[in-house]
């Protein structure tokens, strides 16, 4: 623990330090098309804000459950992890109803989940909790399902956290991450690779984000190769009326391929992506601020 924290320590100081303090702390939702790259910017921005001392609290609302593995939970500890959405005892204790029922009967939408993060929270090795959501229900089968009740009322609660970051890697877009789930996020990141595919999903995702309310939009553009696919992106990106709170780029590093799933190695590497990912969340900390000044 100790190695990898002084590692950070040496990797920040080749940019400009911005100190801040927890604080209120904030929210971030990183999303965009699968593959793009979400969960390693979510597990690295993880462990650097936990060099920061902020209270980390990791939420993996993506069906493929990749983020557990990134932040180096073990293969034992993951197989025995049961998505809160598919927690058919909890989900019943708490709203009323099972997985599959709701409709034609009362069930609550205001439970108290206050125990959700100390009884179903993950700890890896450098302190940083994580909690697995499981995704939202398609639209077609109701708002009002047992299981999206219970993830909206999760959300509402660890939004009224305070001296905590939390970072909530999500499916691909954010078509179902509803009003109720956005509440206290003030800002996204959206993670496009620069190919056309990718870039579309970012562009319905930046659409969608802002219909949300979300304030602040960071735009990450990850394994580039050269200058030219960067401002492509950002010139197809602004022509479509988009201006964005940071712009990063990270670019393709092979060390990371060899990495996966785990990006704590990375820590220990003078890495430019890692390099990237600093002022990232520097950035991100200077939007918080700048919220809680207004």
């Amino acid at each position: 623990m100790t190695n990898k924290r002084q590692t950070i320590i040496s990797a920040a100081k080749k940019i400009k330090k911005h100190s801040s303090e927890p604080g209120e702390g904030f929210r971030v939702v990183i999303t965009g098309k699968g593959g793009a790259g979400k969960t390693t910017l979510t597990s690295l921005l993880a462990y650097l804000f936990a060099q920061e001392k902020y209270e980390v609290l990791a939420i993996d609302q993506d069906s493929q459950m990749n983020l557990p593995y990134a932040l180096g939970i073990s293969q034992e500890i993951v197989e025995k992890i049961v998505p809160l959405n598919e927690n058919a005892e909890y989900i019943e204790e708490k709203i009323g109803a099972k997985p599959g029922q709701g409709w034609g009967q009362f069930i609550s939408l205001n439970p108290t989940v206050d125990d959700v993060v100390d009884r179903f929270g993950i700890k890896n090795d450098v302190g940083i909790k994580l909690l697995v959501m499981g995704t939202t229900m398609e639209a077609g089968q109701g708002c009002l399902c047992p299981e999206n009740a219970l993830l909206a009322a999760v959300m509402r609660y660890i939004n009224l956290r305070k001296n905590e970051l939390i970072l909530m890697d999500t499916q691909a877009g954010v078509e179902h991450f509803g009003r109720a789930m956005a509440e206290g996020f003030s800002q996204a990141i959206i993670i496009t690779e620069p190919y056309f595919n990718s870039i579309q999903v970012a562009l319905r995702t930046i659409k969608l984000t802002k219909q949300l309310g979300i304030k602040h939009i960071h735009l990450v553009i990850n394994k580039g190769r050269n200058e030219k696919e960067k401002n492509n992106v950002v010139e197809f990106l602004e022509k479509e009326g988009f201006n964005f709170s940071t712009i990063t780029y990270l670019p393709f590093e092979e060390k990371l391929l060899g990495m996966e799933p785990k990006v704590d190695e990375l820590l220990n590497t003078d890495s430019e992506f890692l390099i990237k990912t600093l002022e990232l969340s520097k950035n991100l900390m200077r939007c918080s601020k700048k919220g809680r000044e207004k």
